[in-house]
């Protein structure tokens, strides 16, 4: 029997969808956010998955980025659900490795037609390689072996040291300067090599092992930053992502704030990147950290703007410092696409509000080119530096 996954955090649509799929004879099961449905594609096997796009904790664009890394699911055909039919998002989307789109309101015959028409082009890849279906119950055993490999493994891999902290370039388009970093987190295992952030921030968001592992994270890039400030390499600024688990703890500023204290670095050199997600799910909660996080003196960014929620009264209602444009909207702007006329509304929308821009994924100089002209503040990209670990990054600093 065919078996399908359906990622969808609206309990009404998701409920809607599944009764649609089980009076077709299918064998469906449901997920209500992304980090519960990327855990089940990872330890079952789907014939295909169905995904909102914007959702909570973890969305469709993260769960799709995730399964294509994993070679046992990179294969399964994966449709997006999605109240919007802009172009831009579905050209995101396919780029990440989609199959189709799904627009809402659709109706039963567009759902079942969708689904019948990717379960027939994956036939027909199978049939071409002369392959047929793989063993159901070894790929389904090997997932599940995977995903609790990771769960095991985790925990150990921070005791090992298996963790490293990269860092990438954050440039002034004025000056040339580097001002600043992002912390990065990578994960290599002595026997299996590089294993993708993709791969395990879910599974560590998920078992709570994220907010051990993200401490460290932002006690090793404060550490670091110090360390290049005694040797004379002063003016930076360090800017270390939040996960969901750990804006949400009720003790959070005052872990920030014995860090600090400990390794004795100013709180205005360090910059903590948000998502916009997190003051969707608990606003007066997400009010409140912020206020006590800036009551400290440190930098509060909204990071991947324009791919979440994107309500502008984010941007009035909390303390935002720093702004940085996704890369999506970033990639070939140059090239009179749409994109083009987002970024600059982008732009003016934050200076007006006074808030710095910082533009994420720029990997041609055409592109840099382009962001500077309409006065974005900084860039951060392939084209001046992939994330590196401490020692590159300070003979960039130093060169």
């Amino acid at each position: 029997m065919t078996k399908i996954l359906v990622i969808e955090d609206e309990q009404v649509i998701r409920d809607n969808i599944l009764k649609l799929l089980k009076a077709e004879g299918f064998d469906v099961t449901g997920a209500e956010n992304g980090l519960q449905g990327l855990s089940s594609a990872m330890s079952n096997f789907f014939d295909v998955i169905l995904c909102d796009v914007m959702m909570p904790k973890l969305d469709g664009y993260g769960v799709l980025a995730a399964l294509r890394s994993n070679p046992v699911s990179a294969t399964v055909p994966f449709v997006f659900l999605t109240g919007k039919a802009d172009r831009s998002q579905m050209r995101q989307g396919m780029e990440l490795g989609a199959d189709d789109y799904l627009t809402k309101p659709f109706t039963k015959a567009e759902l079942v037609g969708a689904v019948v028409s990717r379960l027939k082009k994956q036939q027909a890849v199978a049939e071409q390689y002369n392959s047929g279906r793989a063993d159901n119950n070894k790929i389904t055993q090997n997932s599940c072996n995977r995903l609790e490999w990771l769960k095991t493994n985790l925990w150990g891999a921070l005791e090992r040291e298996e963790f490293q902290v990269y860092y990438q370039p954050q440039v002034n388009l004025k000056t040339g300067q580097i001002t600043g970093a992002e912390a990065l987190l990578r994960w290599q295992h002595p026997e299996k090599g590089h294993i993708s952030p993709a791969e395990f921030i879910p599974v560590a968001e998920e078992t709570g092992f994220i907010v051990p592992l993200g401490e460290w994270v932002l006690q090793t890039a404060c550490r670091q930053l110090k360390a290049w400030h005694n040797a004379g390499l002063s003016g930076l600024r360090m800017a270390v992502n939040l996960s969901p688990r750990q804006f949400h703890q009720p003790n959070l500023s005052s872990r920030v704030a014995r860090i600090l204290a400990e390794i004795g670095l100013p709180p205005n050199c360090l910059e903590l990147e948000l998502t916009e997600s997190m003051m969707v799910q608990d606003a007066k909660s997400a009010s409140a950290t912020l206020k006590s996080l800036k009551d400290l003196g440190v930098f509060i960014s909204i990071d991947d703007f324009g791919t979440g929620y994107s309500s502008l009264s984010y941007l009035t209602q909390y303390p935002f410092d720093t702004l940085k444009i996704d890369r999506c909207f970033v990639s070939n702007i140059a090239e009179g696409c749409r994109n083009a006329a987002i970024v600059k509304a982008i732009i003016n929308m934050a200076h007006s509000l006074s808030l710095e821009v910082v533009a994420e994924g720029v990997e041609t100089e055409a592109e840099k080119d382009f962001i500077s002209c309409y006065e974005c503040d900084t860039m951060q990209g392939y084209w001046f530096s992939p994330p590196v670990p401490a020692a590159d990054f300070e003979k960039l600093l130093v060169r």
